[in-house]
């Protein structure tokens, strides 16, 4: 049932916020970068995939966890973005292909050791990664792994449709404080 509604709500994300993803993309392209930002990510039962969002930071930046970027590789229109959380936008096409879904644990890089580790030992890779979770609504990023973990963990122990819908709510009513930057 969740994969259906994933699939509902990733499909009706696109075709109603068509004209915010160009527009995003646009003013990202004016600002002299291409708009969309492809990585590896650790999906279900850890293996690749390739995330799609828009870009925030400056294209010669060395791939790093968002809390270990520099404030200064962070573009103008990529602050706004990652505030707004409008740079997930285009992860709605991940969750449609099925590599994530809307809601699950934020998929991390392969090169955070400590959050798969943590992960591993809690189960949380059994399940897709999602754009949004407990994490997200309680503003706790991939700077504190093993809270990261717990809350990860704690979410997947307590799940279903009701609370699939109720985070969604509350990330779209501003629960969260978006990624920090240090």
């Amino acid at each position: 049932m969740i994969r259906l509604c994933d699939v509902i709500l990733a499909l009706a994300g696109l075709l109603l916020l068509w004209p915010v993803l160009l527009i995003v993309g646009i003013l990202i392209w004016v600002s002299g970068d291409a708009p969309l930002f492809f990585q590896e990510r650790v999906g279900k039962n850890r293996k690749p995939f390739i995330l799609v969002k828009f870009r925030t930071m400056n294209s010669a930046t060395k791939s790093v966890a968002t809390h270990l970027a520099k404030t200064s590789d962070v573009t103008r229109i990529g602050r706004v973005l990652r505030r707004t959380k409008l740079d997930e936008l285009p992860q709605l096409w991940n969750v449609l292909i099925g590599n994530m879904s809307i809601v699950g644990p934020r998929p991390c890089l392969f090169s955070q050791e400590d959050l798969i580790s943590a992960r591993e030992r809690m189960g949380v890779f059994a399940v897709k990664p999602g754009i949004t979770g407990l994490a997200q609504v309680k503003g706790v990023d991939m700077s504190t792994p093993r809270e990261l973990a717990l809350l990860d963990s704690k979410m997947l122990n307590n799940f279903g449709l009701r609370r699939y819908f109720v985070y969604i709510l509350l990330t779209l009513s501003g629960q969260g404080a978006g990624d920090r930057l240090r």
